[in-house]
């Protein structure tokens, strides 16, 4: 009995840790995931945690450093007020609409909650928030 509640406790640790790493944009997928699942799980752990990291870590990479200079330097728009929190990996409601940077397609910008945030086009998925 110890031994599944063990388990249970180290992949819930191991998941909620790939969640905060997501956050700050520092994952390192499978690996990351593994040596925080290993830290507190063991050897149960780093399997989960390579797995989380893995699905954590590709979902989730940090934009160019040129991408962030130009949403931090373009002019402020009018921003767009949701009721969701803004957070790294979720995306954003269809209502907000995103702006293409045009050197890279592969990034649009919005300004949301008087917060101008880094999302993946197709997805809407929030990369990084910009203080």
């Amino acid at each position: 009995m110890f031994h599944k509640l063990f388990i249970g406790v180290a992949a819930t640790a191991t998941m909620l840790s790939g969640v905060a790493l997501a956050q700050s944009s520092t994952v390192n997928g499978a690996a990351g995931g593994a040596v925080t699942g290993a830290i507190v799980g063991g050897p149960v752990g780093a399997a989960v945690g390579g797995v989380a990291g893995a699905i954590v870590g590709t979902a989730i990479d940090p934009p160019p450093a040129k991408v962030v200079t130009y949403v931090r330097e373009q002019p402020a728009t009018q921003s767009v007020v949701i009721k969701e929190k803004i957070a790294v990996g979720q995306a954003l409601p269809s209502t907000v609409v995103v702006t293409p940077i045009p050197d890279d397609p592969k990034y649009a910008y919005a300004i949301v909650n008087d917060e101008r945030v880094i999302v993946e086009p197709s997805s809407r998925k929030v990369i990084q928030v910009i203080n």
